[in-house]
């Protein structure tokens, strides 16, 4: 279809050279860059061309000389031999629609072009957050927009996903995966991004969820292993005292038995009665007889004689 709407176009071109040629086409400059407008019809110079904005006469290119309908310092504009419109230094203001007419010098009408010129302010440095909540990585992208009639163009994005949205100031992302996350803002005449890599520690994923359950039954294994081996020492430890009890009860026994006397045999012979020593019996000390209390004499009176 559309090469059929071609052909037919070109069709009534050479049927009816004298048709007018209307084009439009949008152009975007950003604030304080120069712009130019260009005449798609002009291959060369032309001899008459004159540009509306708003269908208000700014200025007219015939013969060479240049006339200004228009405040020469408020425009800022000024036209080039082929009829391109150059602006300087744009503001917002000059935004609109701009018509160009092309007239031949025999003065047939050559074409006539419409274009919508925007003028747009640069986009704002993106701010971008996050929040970790209940294992979900909350992030935010935000854009501190100058004027209301700003528009632009907010992408956010982590690997594969992607979320977009025009006209707006605030885009969230909603995921369970941590990452690095990408805020794009731009519009026709700029472009600025903002990245960040995003880790929740209340995140846990498979490997590290089975490496804390392996570290957790390690610990485990090691407590126990440590137990036992204080419990088996303590037990060795006890049976090294019993040993050491029993052998010293053994040497006192042993001692005991050495201390006692030998006991005679029963029908003991002479020689083995000279050869058994003596017992000695030990003679218990007595305790002191009390002395006789001493009477006191009486004195010897000397016998009367008869």
């Amino acid at each position: 279809m559309n090469f059929r709407r071609i052909c037919l176009v070109k069709c009534l071109l050479l049927l009816f050279p004298s048709v007018k040629c209307s084009v439009t086409k949008w152009i975007y400059a950003a604030v304080n860059e120069s712009a130019l407008l260009s005449i798609a019809a002009a291959a060369g110079s032309v001899y008459d061309a004159t540009w509306l904005k708003d269908r208000e006469k700014l200025l007219q290119l015939k013969e060479k000389k240049v006339k200004y309908y228009a405040n020469k310092d408020q425009c800022r504009c000024k036209i080039l031999l082929n009829g391109t419109l150059q602006i300087e230094h744009v503001v917002k203001e000059d935004s609109g629609k701009y018509t160009v007419t092309v007239y031949q010098q025999d003065g047939k009408l050559k074409a006539e072009e419409d274009t919508m010129f925007i003028v747009q302010e640069p986009v704002p440095q993106p701010i971008l957050s996050a929040e970790c909540m209940n294992k979900t990585v909350s992030v935010k992208c935000e854009v501190k927009q100058k004027t209301k009639d700003e528009t632009f163009i907010i992408e956010l994005s982590q690997d594969k996903s992607k979320k977009i949205q025009k006209n707006a100031t605030r885009l969230e992302l909603h995921t369970r995966h941590s990452g690095t996350f990408r805020c794009v803002v731009k519009n026709q005449v700029s472009k600025k991004t903002a990245e960040k890599v995003i880790k929740c520690s209340g995140q846990l994923d498979l490997y590290l969820i089975l490496s804390i359950a392996g570290g957790a039954i390690f610990f485990v294994i090691f407590v126990i292993l440590l137990i036992y081996c204080i419990r088996k020492k303590k037990a060795e430890r006890l049976e090294d005292d019993d040993e050491e009890r029993m052998m010293q009860a053994r040497q006192a026994d042993s001692e005991m038995v050495v201390r006692e006397l030998p006991q005679p045999p029963c029908n003991p012979t002479p020689k083995q009665l000279r050869a058994l020593p003596q017992p000695q019996v030990q003679q218990q000390a007595l305790p002191p007889r009390p002395r006789p209390r001493t009477q006191p004499r009486t004195p010897n009176h000397p016998r009367e004689r008869p």
